[in-house]
């Protein structure tokens, strides 16, 4: 994933338009990606910890796939928590793997991880997964029918009965209770250390360059993509997070 927030405003729109994102996620932005956000750890550390409850009873060796694994943070959560596991991390910016692999390695935990860098559609053909995470990812997926598809190619690598926990910006933004909600988030992004120019900023971003969509339509979308019904596991602010399970044959 993104880590758990998306990086500063002019940096999304890359993201699934089939651009190189080495010369935007720079080796330094990459090493000081958790850095920016270190203050919002608790948002982060209680998905993973919802996720890893929704995980618990999966095979004592699972195999997890980690779509948009950034610099790493729910694979290093997972890893240690669950020392049998082995994880295939999917990252288009070769820097922010670069972390992911170096944060691996400080665990002795490279041996159980595959690093794979590109996007989802170019992650060779292996054993079914039995659960997959996909965190603050899907959103920059503008267009609904590529969106599906994102969801279907995760779908398409899962065992029956496979989980995907998947984690969104979400709201109605033509809701009264979207721009009160917007206004407490803002006031949350000034404890990264984005300038007050930047933080107003993502007013317009999350309007154009955020596929920013009701919590149902999200939903939606995720089952569209071959999964079951998902579930609402967990919101903090705009964050919403589901799981879905792959239907058994």
């Amino acid at each position: 994933m993104l880590d758990l927030l998306p990086p500063p405003p002019g940096l999304f729109s890359f993201l699934m338009a089939n651009q190189d994102p080495k010369p935007i996620f720079t080796q330094d932005h990459a090493s000081a990606y958790d850095k920016r956000f270190a203050a919002l750890s608790p948002l982060r550390d209680a998905l993973h910890l919802l996720i890893a409850a929704l995980f618990t009873d999966l095979p004592e060796k699972a195999r997890i796939l980690c779509v948009g694994a950034g610099t790493g943070a729910e694979l290093i959560f997972l890893a240690r928590k669950f020392p049998g596991w082995e994880f295939t991390a999917v990252e288009p910016s070769g820097p922010m793997l670069d972390v992911c692999r170096r944060k691996a390695e400080a665990e002795g935990i490279t041996a159980r991880c595959t690093f794979h860098e590109g996007y989802l559609d170019s992650l060779p053909a292996a054993e079914p997964f039995d659960a997959a995470t996909s965190l603050l990812v899907s959103q920059f997926i503008l267009d609904p029918e590529r969106r599906t598809e994102f969801f279907r190619g995760i779908a398409t690598r899962l065992r029956p009965e496979g989980i995907l926990a998947s984690a969104d910006l979400s709201s109605d933004t033509s809701s009264p209770v979207y721009q009160s909600l917007l206004g407490v988030w803002l006031k949350l992004m000034r404890e990264t250390d984005m300038t007050p120019e930047q933080v107003e900023g993502l007013r317009e971003v999350y309007g154009r360059d955020v596929a920013l969509l009701p919590v149902d339509l999200t939903s939606a979308l995720i089952e569209s993509g071959g999964l079951g019904k998902p579930i609402l596991f967990l919101q903090t602010g705009l964050i919403h997070a589901w799981y879905a399970r792959k239907a058994a044959v």
